[in-house]
């Protein structure tokens, strides 16, 4: 009596691809993977911060947002605008989640670019694109503490405090001023 031994292979290149796939998609990314998903994510929540001064602190500017007008030429070609300029705020205006909306509200600025032999001053206004880096919190009024958005003037710079923030969390609210 003779019997039939049949021998099978499971090496299909379909099912060892996505075993693979699998497996890579459970390693830790790379840091420059990370670098570059905190850089699209920059990319996608930057928005246009164009407001009115309201305090001027020693690592940023705390900004009124929402002010449209000052994207009118020819105010909107200096990130720095002087509070003589006159110009207002929308009553109704919702800030949309698109990339380069107009951000709406108080926020903080860092890593504002160097302006021509001019200081922002409160009631100055400001128009230029900002990178969320987080939330920052401050001393409104006396002792009384406001926490607003926090963002940052400087792509690569954004990208960096975020980076960092990932690697420690509660980082990127932590730096306000008590």
């Amino acid at each position: 009596m003779a019997g039939t031994v049949c021998a099978q292979t499971h090496d299909f290149p379909a099912t060892n691809a996505a075993v693979l796939v699998k497996v890579e998609a459970s390693l830790p990314p790379t840091a420059a993977q990370r670098a570059e998903q905190i850089r699209a994510e920059c990319l996608q929540g930057r928005r246009i911060i164009c407001g009115k001064i309201l305090k001027v602190l020693p690592n940023g500017l705390v900004v009124d947002s929402g002010y449209t007008d000052l994207l009118r030429s020819p105010v909107n070609k200096s990130w720095l605008i002087p509070g003589r300029v006159a110009a207002s705020r929308p009553a109704s205006q919702v800030e949309s989640r698109e990339p380069e909306s107009v951000c709406v509200g108080l926020v903080f600025v860092t890593d504002l670019p160097k302006s021509r032999g001019t200081r922002p001053k409160p009631y100055d206004y400001l128009n230029l694109l900002g990178y969320p880096t987080g939330e920052f919190t401050y001393n409104s009024v006396g002792t009384v503490q406001k926490t607003v958005r926090k963002f940052s003037a400087n792509l690569l710079k954004a990208v960096d405090v975020n980076f960092k923030a990932s690697d420690n969390p509660g980082a990127a609210s932590a730096g306000g001023v008590k």
